[in-house]
């Protein structure tokens, strides 16, 4: 699985860079702190996987990057993706390395 630290996001952010990004945190979770992704919570990723682009990198993320990772996994696997990553650390590694403004939970 192809990973993206919080800091090699940041500097796709800072380049303008064209990607998408994914939280598939749940909404309660996202309703505490959020980075700007589109939410495509965990259980409903498959089913929704039609919004996930095809022609450009997608970051997906979560809390601590290991539910995003079961996600990836599952689209790789059942769907034949091959252009994810991703955050390693989630929310948390952006609160702590990029933003400490951001509320952790």
């Amino acid at each position: 699985m192809k990973e993206l630290t919080v800091q090699q996001l940041k500097q796709m952010q800072d380049a303008g860079e064209t990607y998408q990004l994914i939280d598939v945190r749940e909404g309660y979770e996202v309703e505490i702190c959020t980075i700007g992704a589109e939410h495509i919570p965990m259980g409903e990723i498959l089913d929704r996987a039609s919004e996930i682009k095809k022609d450009i990198p997608v970051v997906v993320h979560c809390r601590s990057g290991a539910r995003s990772a079961n996600v990836i996994n599952a689209l790789e696997m059942q769907l034949g993706y091959t252009h994810l990553h991703n955050l390693k650390g989630g929310i948390l590694a952006w609160a702590n390395e990029i933003d400490n403004s951001l509320e952790q939970y």
